[in-house]
């Protein structure tokens, strides 16, 4: 499985951005992806997650309630709407997939098997 992400950039504080991450591969569909995300100096940690089907999503607690994942089935592309952003949500922003076919959306980061490249999200106050 391939990832690519895009729809990082530069947003004052309060903007919105939306991440894409775009999967190929044979048996994509079939694989729950997530959002992680690593400042400088700072351990990677997860951000958002969705199962295979869309129907089981997970977010951190400094995200909920601003950030929505989702997933196009058709496209094997999944969504990081991102809303309401903080100076704390700069970050390169991975997406990872992982979870064939589980019910529940995963959380931590070595339950993925694929990771994409990063996009820089800076977000300034």
């Amino acid at each position: 499985v391939q990832l690519q992400a895009c729809g990082g950039g530069l947003v004052q504080a309060g903007g919105s951005l939306r991440l894409s991450c775009a999967a190929s591969g044979r048996t994509s569909s079939t694989y729950g992806m997530g959002w992680f995300r690593q400042a400088p100096g700072k351990e990677r940690e997860f951000v958002s997650a969705i199962n295979w089907s869309g129907g089981s999503t997970a977010y951190a607690d400094s995200v909920k309630g601003r950030f929505t994942i989702s997933r196009h089935t058709g496209k094997n592309t999944v969504y990081l709407q991102m809303n309401s952003l903080k100076p704390e949500d700069t970050a390169v922003y991975y997406c990872a997939a992982g979870g064939i076919l589980e019910a529940e959306a995963a959380s931590r980061d070595y339950e993925y098997d694929y990771w994409g490249q990063g996009t820089q999200v800076t977000v300034s106050s």
